[in-house]
């Protein structure tokens, strides 16, 4: 009775822990579809099977980035939908409808701390909190302008406003990034700085245009969702090219 137990348990235990190994498995165009629009960012492992270069890598960085869902799909046939023709591992993100792909042929060197670096770079969301690490992803979208929401971790105004200006963010798909920059962090004073405010300035949101290196703050007052949208919609028509920039003086990165 007490072996019959024992070898229960560790069946039990090795099934519990081949299944927490696995990732879920897309089957058809539907199946990818669905996924994809299931979150700001996914991750998919166009791979042929779990013996592929890169699967158990893939598993292991999908535990410790658990903030991005990620799955697999073996079905060649699907492959072609997104103009993957061999084992690639791939980030979708709505925030600027872009396909980052890691072709897995190219790839030098292929290790768990490398797709978490590649996943964490490429994370930018509808609203995104400001890094040194996605800074790369940041400037290196296709959407060069970005509103920012300027304010201070652990104020009251801190989730309210993040929660406010994603609801909004989908409205400007394609034409802004919304990046929220934590200005309690001493790592991003200069970023704050760089609109002329300090810390004790915040919250404020500001439009920074890469392309033409221009800045801009919205006036004091409540970060309302009109406000905001205004402030967004006055760029996109021009008007803002007429009022004065924010800060003393204008450089080309944060």
């Amino acid at each position: 009775m007490l072996v019959t137990l024992l070898v229960s348990l560790l069946v039990s235990s090795v099934f519990a822990t081949e299944k927490d190994s696995a990732l879920p498995r897309l089957t058809d165009t539907k199946a990818v579809e669905a996924f994809i629009d299931s979150a700001d960012v996914v991750v998919i492992g166009f791979l042929e099977g779990e013996e592929s270069r890169g699967y158990q890598e893939l598993v292991a960085a999908a535990k410790r980035v658990d903030s991005v869902p990620v799955a697999i799909c073996t079905e060649k046939e699907v492959w072609a939908d997104h103009s993957i023709s061999s084992d690639t591992i791939t980030l979708f993100r709505k925030v600027d409808n872009h396909q980052e792909n890691l072709v897995l042929s190219d790839a030098k060197k292929l290790d768990t701390d490398g797709l978490v670096n590649f996943i964490t770079i490429n994370e930018i969301r509808f609203i995104t909190e400001y890094s040194q690490v996605n800074a790369v992803g940041l400037f290196g979208s296709e959407v060069k302008t970005h509103l920012l929401l300027f304010v201070n971790r652990g104020t009251k105004h801190f989730t309210e406003l993040k929660e406010r200006l994603g609801a909004l963010a989908p409205e400007f798909t394609g034409k802004f990034l919304f990046v929220l920059i934590n200005g309690a962090l001493k790592s991003n004073a200069k970023a704050v700085g760089y609109f002329g405010l300090k810390s004790k300035d915040l919250p404020r949101v500001g439009i920074y245009d890469a392309q033409s290196d221009m800045k801009w703050l919205l006036p004091e007052g409540e970060l309302s969702t009109e406000r905001v949208r205004d402030f967004c919609q006055s760029f996109l028509k021009g008007e803002l090219k007429e009022v004065k920039q924010a800060g003393a003086e204008a450089k080309s990165e944060l």
